[in-house]
């Protein structure tokens, strides 16, 4: 895939996983589990024990099911470029940082950068970042996103932390063009309850199409 067919695929899908574990079997357990509830898009993060060795694993393993595997929590280049050559589609990290963009432009791999002030969305916009990570999402709200798109009426938002099932639509309906769950949406895996997790990832994706299909 080229990075507008990733791209397209990030917003079509609407709803990215981030998947937290404390191992690589736990971390798989918990994707196959999602993408059987039809979540399309995980966000592996590099907070997993040995997650480029996971992401080459979903990555070989779900080459031809239409799932993207993108990397999470990725604090500098040298991370960005294990998690590309492992075979991640797109890089997300906590905030902006110049030399991940240039390295993902390098690669023509899609880069969603976390920012929260308008100076800090300026910035990574010029450095080409496609979406911008509102993270914490749960210390903001969708009527930041409005405000923000009064002056940046360009700019692709994807809130992250503070999304459930309740307040989504929200979020699209100030302007997101996908959001970030993972507590909420994993929670059933904290106790081993796969089938929770996967009706679970389920009801997620029924609900953004309702949304969907009503924006």
């Amino acid at each position: 895939m080229n990075k507008l067919e990733i791209l397209k695929s990030l917003t079509d899908a609407g709803v990215i996983a981030v998947v937290r574990a404390d191992s690589e079997e736990r971390a798989i357990k918990i994707v196959d589990q999602l993408v059987l509830g039809g979540i399309r898009d995980i966000e592996l993060t590099f907070t997993v024990p040995h997650a480029d060795h996971v992401i080459e694993k979903l990555t070989n393993k779900y080459m031809n099911k239409d799932v993207l595997i993108g990397a999470g929590t990725v604090l500098d280049a040298i991370t960005a470029r294990l998690a590309i050559l492992s075979g991640a589609k797109y890089i997300v990290s906590p905030y902006f940082d110049i030399e991940i963009a240039k390295l993902s432009n390098l690669y023509q791999i899609p880069y969603i950068a976390g920012a929260m002030t308008i100076i800090e969305m300026k910035s990574a916009l010029e450095y080409g970042v496609d979406i911008i990570k509102l993270f914490p999402g749960s210390e903001t709200s969708p009527d930041m996103v409005k405000a923000i798109k009064g002056p940046l009426p360009q700019v692709n938002i994807m809130p992250t932390g503070g999304v459930n099932l309740d307040n989504m639509h929200k979020w699209f309906e100030a302007g997101v063009v996908a959001v970030g769950v993972g507590g909420d949406l994993l929670e059933p895996s904290d106790n081993d309850d796969w089938e929770g997790l996967t009706k679970n990832a389920h009801e997620y994706m029924e609900r953004y199409m309702s949304i969907k299909n009503n924006l």
